[in-house]
């Protein structure tokens, strides 16, 4: 692993773990994707007093998360211990959002977005309506 966190995670470092776990997910980190996730941490107003040097940290704890056995279980506890249950739903939207941000969905992403879904406690319903928006606007001319 790398450098130690110098604090506990943020909500805010929570949804930009998700984000980039999505992306990471396929092995291949697109550039819409990355670019996707820039933007909405520059955007919503839920990253406006987001440190940006932690945007770096985070990338870097997904992946070394990815790199080792039950990285992924040990993921989705810091994020159901650091995310107010209240942002679950903001967290599988902005994963939505960074999955569909390329134009195409891969087995990997579809499977990691199920898991996100179901660690979250996502309702179905809940998560349909999500999924249809991110790919409403994510559509391709």
């Amino acid at each position: 692993m790398s450098e130690p966190m110098p604090h506990p995670l943020t909500p805010q470092d929570c949804l930009v773990a998700v984000m980039i776990a999505v992306s990471a997910s396929d092995e291949d980190m697109r550039t819409a994707e990355l670019i996707k996730i820039e933007s909405t941490v520059n955007n919503l107003p839920i990253f406006a007093d987001y440190d940006l040097d932690r945007l770096r940290l985070m990338s870097q704890t997904v992946l070394d998360l990815f790199t080792v056995e039950d990285g992924l279980d040990a993921l989705f506890g810091l994020v159901r211990a650091n995310l107010p249950e209240r942002l679950f739903e903001t967290a599988y939207a902005l994963a939505c959002d960074v999955a569909a941000a390329d134009g195409t969905l891969n087995e990997r992403e579809l499977r990691l977005l199920e898991e996100i879904r179901y660690e979250l406690t996502i309702d179905r319903l809940h998560a349909a309506a999500i999924e249809r928006g991110a790919r409403a606007r994510h559509m391709l001319a």
